[in-house]
């Protein structure tokens, strides 16, 4: 599959297969954020990767992530950066590190998204989470930050295109 299918195909995924999803496709998938480009190559995004059902549990039952869909997905990514890893700031400019810590992030998880589709999994961002409880159930230290998590597994669903807006409507 090349990248425009991957692109064509991906789709937030919300139901999965309750079937493990093999470590060398986790890697490979992680593997792909890994490549991603990122400002001054810092290269600030972690993942946590979380597949064991205890602590699915423990985050559930903290209520640490608000979409239930997350906890039975095969494999919970939760997604972080590290503002304090960019060594140069110009004074003056609105590019903050935790603004491009985040930015970074996000072309790195978007290459998650597309390896996953690629090799035949389902993926979906989940932004409604709690990030401070999150870090410390999971022992994520304090100065980077989480917004969102990424579930990943053997869809078991289908969804249809959603509509998309026409090119002329997102031009200026």
């Amino acid at each position: 599959m090349d990248v425009k299918q991957a692109i064509e195909d991906r789709r937030s995924i919300r139901k999965y297969q309750d079937r493990p999803v093999p470590q060398e496709l986790i890697d490979e998938v992680l593997n792909a954020a890994r490549l991603a480009p990122s400002g001054n190559n810092t290269q600030p995004w972690r993942y946590k990767v979380i597949t064991d059902d205890e602590t699915k549990r423990e985050l559930q039952d903290a209520g640490l992530i608000r979409d239930q869909f997350v906890y039975k997905a095969p494999v919970i990514i939760v997604c972080c950066a590290d503002p304090t890893s960019y060594k140069k700031h110009v004074e003056g400019w609105d590019d903050d590190n935790k603004s491009r810590a985040a930015r970074d992030l996000n072309i790195a998880s978007s290459y998650i998204t597309l390896q996953a589709t690629a090799l035949g999994l389902g993926t979906c961002y989940c932004g409604w989470i709690k990030e401070e409880g999150l870090k410390v159930a999971l022992g994520i230290p304090e100065h980077l930050i989480v917004p969102y998590v990424i579930t990943l597994g053997y869809p078991d669903e289908d969804p249809k295109a959603r509509p998309r807006k026409d090119l002329v409507d997102i031009l200026l």
